[in-house]
């Protein structure tokens, strides 16, 4: 993939202010970052950020014939297969998702003869780093997982940087807020309701503070990407789910459980994750 990361770099009031884009994990990425660095200290950040999440890309990219998921997804089924650390770690943490939020996340939806049970055929093997399918026909998607989990990994390289104010955004619907924005407390973020071509009373905006705001849904119809663990059928009508939450793994996981679980299953949902605001648009 050709290195094509555009920017903006401007001083106020002392402080450095570049703003970055660029295409990855099939959007658009867009970075503010504010600090007393030059232009080419902020984009060694940049850098670093872009190259971390071409690296998720090919570890974990569910829709890469190439990656290294894709390669299990293949293979798994018929023997073991010796997998990264990364991937490891991120599929033995999707499990325990699984677990905690009673079913409503799970990254094996999109297997063959899919069932509640086919997440138990997933046998992973510490001490050989290895995984194996114990169902035909299992597969792996962790596409409702991953540009929460790149939302941590970024948050880490902006602190190895010592930069102090950032605002990240991965499509518009995994958005990381740390210290604040040039010119105010926070970050301020407004997104709206998709049913409504001009402005409706539910319009949002809300003031990140070392926050992420993640949303999962269908924002037309057309879209119907989130699938039922329950009825395995995606989930039809434009309606979306916000969460604010500390880290933004556990906001891409419970922003997605939430959009499929029923009343009950939410009230089990937001005891065990205790969310700072949940908003259904």
């Amino acid at each position: 993939m050709q290195h094509t990361i555009q920017h903006i770099y401007k001083t106020h009031d002392n402080d450095g202010l570049l703003y970055a884009w660029f295409s990855s994990m099939h959007t658009r990425v867009d970075i503010i970052l504010s600090c007393q660095k030059s232009e080419k200290e902020l984009m060694s950040a940049v850098n670093h950020i872009y190259d971390t999440l071409c690296q998720l890309e090919r570890t974990a990219n569910y829709y890469d014939p190439s990656s290294e998921l894709a390669l299990v997804n293949q293979a798994a089924s018929t023997t073991p297969v010796v997998i990264s650390q990364s991937l490891f770690s991120m599929i033995a943490l999707c499990i325990e998702y699984h677990k905690k939020t009673i079913g409503c996340f799970d990254i094996t939806i999109h297997s063959e003869n899919y069932n509640q049970d086919t997440i138990h055929s997933i046998h992973l093997s510490p001490e050989a780093s290895s995984i194996f399918f114990h169902q035909a026909g299992t597969a792996i998607n962790l596409s409702g997982f991953l540009k929460g989990y790149a939302l941590d990994r970024i948050k880490e390289i902006v602190n190895t940087h010592r930069i102090g104010n950032a605002l990240i955004s991965i499509g518009n619907s995994s958005i990381l807020a740390l210290g604040n924005h040039p010119s105010g407390m926070g970050w301020k973020v407004g997104f709206r309701n998709q049913t409504n071509s001009v402005q409706s009373d539910k319009d949002q905006s809300i003031l990140l503070n070392n926050e992420c705001l993640t949303t999962s849904g269908n924002d037309s119809c057309e879209r119907k990407h989130i699938i039922s663990p329950w009825s395995g059928q995606p989930l039809e009508g434009v309606r979306q789910v916000a969460v604010v939450t500390n880290d933004g793994t556990t906001g891409e996981v419970l922003s997605t459980s939430l959009f499929v679980a029923n009343q009950e299953q939410r009230k089990v949902l937001t005891a065990e994750f205790l969310p700072s605001i949940i908003i259904d648009l």
